[in-house]
Order: structure tokens, then C-alpha cells, then sequence
């Protein structure tokens, strides 16, 4: 039923104008029981005019997003001549009435709902006086034209917040997107970088290096294009020919290539995990992997190690990461080159904690990332 509900909201947003008309339909139907109904013999029998008269109340509705307020004086004109004109039988409720304030009090801005408050205050006194004078009549119609209005900005409340909860989500997922793009440039620049700058040296010395430098600096370009194109991908609609494929980003099973990639600028890499491996969430898992690459970049652009080793420790509910290399460490003042924020802002995203700081003995920088994850239960389930 829910999904229904849904795909008949979206129909219903793009064709606005078959709703309005839809909801005249209804009314019409609902004024329109009175005029069926077998009426008292000392009433005179409803007449086609009358219908006609009511039918004529309405027909604005089908116009009530475009111009509420010039709706809302026709319907209160018809409804007057509806009273003064015909002996027609009177309705249990102010059907038109109702649905044209709840369009102001949803959708217009406050000075029409201002205005249609005016109109109302001298329209239902002035209706109550014309049919039967009493208290009561009075009292109900305030009443269910107020719940009218209440429903309307209810209903306007609730779509702009909406509205705002839209909004922050495209607010973070363009600074996800940012932070991916910072991550592959980074890593793809400062690889390449080292191996351009260690080209012509090899060149001279050791030419088998270079061709291997140049060739390093050949597939961490197309590696890049590849992710820069994957992650641009997400910001197209559609699933045309020639768009960019919606895949996946890099997750765990990507770290081998990534470590290939930093070997290969001549740096010893080591890696090892604990624990027992186990599946991770998608996004755990990128989040994993765009952790190791930015602690790598930095060892490759600031460390100036020769040896850096990442372990991955697998708990019963988190991961741990673990980045050390053998360099200069941290530098002095704010931390220099090693500040790692998208490493913190990667790990408060899923409720961890990320750690850097000097190596075991002051030697080195090490990274330290705590990330919560879901048992393998939860996963499965």
C-alpha cells in the first residue's frame, strides 16, 4: 500500500492540474447526495437548476493553485446566490469552502491568507444569518473552517521540511563528492609526482627504472580518470548510452592495487590484518579504503620514509587502521602536511575516532583509525 501511496504522490506532482480536477470531481459528488436523497414532502423537490447552481460553486476549484483568492470569491458569490436565488436542499458540510481554505492556508503566501481571513470573518456570519440564525451554526463553521486552515500549513510545515531535509542531504552528498575528488587527485598527483620527479635521475642511472617510473606515472593517471569518471558518474541522471556507469566506489577488495600503486614508487610497503576478515558494509568499506590511500598520500608527499606498513585489525564490532611509516614524523606547529582531516571527518561519519601522532619511540608518524561496524549478523540481516 505504501508504495501505492508513493508512486501516486509522484503522479500526482506532475500532473497537478489532473489532481484539481479530480478533487472537483469528488466534491461534486459528495454535493450531489443531497439532490439523490428523497426529500421531506413539505420541502420542494430539488430542482436541475439548483444542481446546476452547485455545479457552478464547483468548477473554480479546478483553478484553486493558480488563483485561490479570485476562486475563493467565486465561490463565496455562487454559494450566496446558491442561498438567495434557489430552494435547493443545503449541504452538511461547506465542502468548497473547506477545500479552497486548506489550498490558502497550504500553499499561498500570508497576505492572501490574510485576505481570505478577511472575506471569511464577514462571509460565514453573514451565511449563518441567511440560513438559520443560531449559535451553533456559527460555532460549527468557524470550527471546521479553522481545522481547515490548521490542516493547511500542517501540510505546508511538513513539505518544507521536506524541502530542508532535501537540501542538507544534497549539502552532504556534494561534500562527500568533494572529499572523494580530493582523495583520487591527491593520491594520483603525489604518486605521480614522486615518479616524474625520480624519472630523469633514473633515466641516467638505471634506465629499466624509468620505464617503470613512467609506466607507474601512465597507470595511476588512467586510474584516476577511471575513479574521477566513476564518481562524476553520480551527478548525472539517467542511465542513457554514453553516460558514466553508476559503480560502486573502491572498497576493501581494492587495497592490493592500491599498495601496487605505492610500491611502485619506491616506497616498502607492508601489509597485514588480525582478526577474522569478514565482510563490511559498502560504505564502510570505501570509507576503509579512502582512509589508507589519504594516510598513504601523506607518507608519500610529507614523510620522506622509506618504509610504511598498514594493518587492518577486525574486532567483533569495528575495524581498526593502522598506518605507520618510518619517516621525519610530525612536524612541528599544527602538524604540517600530516593533518589528516578527511581521515577525521571519514571516521566521525560513521561514529569513530581517528588518532595521528608520532610513531612507537617518537619515530614515524602513525595513523589510528577506530571505525564502529555492524556484527556479521546485522550485516547478513
Amino acid at each position: 500500500m505504501r508504495g501505492w501511496w508513493e508512486r501516486g504522490r509522484a503522479l500526482g506532482a506532475a500532473h497537478p492540474q489532473a489532481v484539481d480536477i479530480g478533487i472537483a470531481l469528488l466534491v461534486q459528488a459528495a454535493m450531489t447526495m443531497p439532490f439523490v436523497v428523497p426529500r421531506p414532502p413539505d420541502q420542494e423537490p430539488a430542482t436541475w437548476p439548483a444542481y446546476g447552481l452547485t455545479t457552478l460553486t464547483v468548477v473554480p476549484l479546478i483553478w484553486r493553485r493558480r488563483a485561490p483568492l479570485a476562486v475563493l470569491t467565486a465561490i463565496i458569490a455562487t454559494s450566496a446566490l446558491y442561498k438567495l436565488a434557489v430552494a435547493g436542499p443545503g449541504q452538511p458540510l461547506p465542502y468548497t469552502g473547506l477545500v479552497i481554505i486548506y489550498t490558502i492556508a497550504a500553499a499561498s503566501p500570508p497576505w492572501q491568507r490574510l485576505v481570505a481571513g478577511g472575506l471569511l470573518t464577514v462571509a460565514v456570519p453573514v451565511s449563518v444569518w441567511l440560513n438559520t440564525r443560531t449559535a451553533r451554526e456559527l460555532t460549527f463553521s468557524l470550527f471546521v473552517f479553522a481545522a481547515a486552515y490548521v490542516f493547511g500549513r500542517l501540510t505546508d510545515a511538513r513539505q518544507r521540511e521536506h524541502l530542508i531535509g532535501a537540501e542538507r542531504a544534497a549539502a552532504r552528498e556534494r561534500a562527500r563528492i568533494a572529499r572523494e575528488m580530493h582523495d583520487i587527485l591527491s593520491h594520483a598527483v603525489s604518486l605521480m609526482i614522486v615518479q616524474a620527479e625520480a624519472g630523469p635521475v633514473a633515466v641516467r642511472t638505471a634506465p629499466e627504472r624509468a620505464e617503470a617510473a613512467f609506466d607507474a606515472i601512465s597507470a595511476t593517471g588512467r586510474d584516476a580518470m577511471a575513479q574521477l569518471r566513476r564518481m562524476l558518474g553520480v551527478l548525472r541522471e539517467g542511465d542513457e548510452p554514453g553516460r558514466a556507469p553508476r559503480e560502486p566506489q573502491p572498497g576493501l577488495a581494492a587495497l592490493p592495487e592500491l599498495l601496487d600503486r605505492i610500491r611502485a614508487s619506491g616506497l616498502e610497503v607492508a601489509y597485514e590484518s588480525a582478526g577474522a576478515v569478514r565482510p563490511l558494509p559498502e560504505a564502510t568499506g570505501a570509507s576503509v579504503f579512502r582512509i589508507v590511500q589519504e594516510a598513504l598520500t601523506n607518507v608519500v608527499k610529507h614523510a620522506a620514509a622509506r618504509a610504511v606498513s598498514v594493518q587492518l585489525t577486525y574486532g567483533e564490532a569495528a575495524v581498526d587502521i593502522r598506518v605507520l611509516d618510518d619517516g621525519r614524523g610530525p612536524r612541528s606547529g599544527s602538524g604540517g602536511g600530516h593533518g589528516l582531516v578527511g581521515v577525521r571527518e571519514r571516521a566521525a561519519a560513521h561514529g569513530g575516532t581517528a588518532a595521528t601522532g608520532p610513531g612507537p619511540d617518537g619515530r614515524g608518524f602513525e595513523v589510528r583509525v577506530h571505525l564502529p561496524v555492524p556484527t556479521a549478523t546485522e550485516v547478513a540481516r
